[in-house]
């Protein structure tokens, strides 16, 4: 299945879980959409995997291809599988734009990487997908500094976290280091995760 681009608040209300992590989706309307979205109804072992690993993917806006490579990789890597397996999501190019306040969603920051927008380490990189390594740099194309949308972005320092920085006097990000289990998703449970696709 190709990546989602529907409703987001749909989709947010649906697994109870603030895919936009601002938990606006939730404010008004804390139930599942639908006619019958107000009645209770108990989840299985299965679903309640299932509910997590949609938790994460629409949260990165990945698709399940994507989704299930990247699970697979992390299972190659020391440590324990799930934590390492939000790692390399957090490092992805869309993300890092996100999560350095040079975009106000994560569906944006994918959009202008598409275009075009980004060099790293001095060189054009238009892949979402593409993972960052600690300490590699981030900077807008010169004839996209003037960008609205950033500007606007940059004024609302929608997601800034510590493991990566952003020198506004230059405007360079820098993909500091990879994120400690407590910095990102808290209401995650990724064991779910690995019990899902281990099942």
């Amino acid at each position: 299945m190709s990546r989602y681009t529907g409703p987001s608040w749909k989709i947010s209300r649906r697994l109870g879980y603030s895919i936009s992590e601002t938990g606006k989706e939730l404010k008004k309307r804390p139930y599942a959409p639908g006619q019958h979205g107000q009645r209770r109804s108990k989840t299985s072992g299965y679903g309640d995997q299932l509910h997590e690993k949609q938790k994460v993917r629409f949260t990165y806006g990945v698709s399940e291809k994507q989704f299930r490579k990247t699970f697979n990789e992390a299972d190659k890597m020391k440590g324990k599988h799930g934590e390492n397996f939000l790692r390399l999501l957090e490092s992805r190019l869309d993300n890092v734009v996100y999560r350095l306040g040079l975009a106000r969603t994560r569906a944006q920051a994918r959009q202008l990487v598409n275009h075009g927008h980004f060099l790293v380490d001095g060189k054009k990189v238009d892949i979402p997908s593409y993972r960052l390594q600690p300490g590699q740099k981030l900077q807008l194309r010169e004839t996209s500094k003037g960008l609205k949308v950033v500007q606007e972005a940059l004024e609302g320092q929608y997601a800034s976290v510590e493991f990566v920085s952003f020198d506004k006097d230059t405007n360079v990000g820098t993909f500091v280091r990879y994120p400690e289990r407590n910095e990102i998703l808290q209401e995650i449970n990724e064991q779910l995760i690995v019990e899902f696709y281990n099942r």
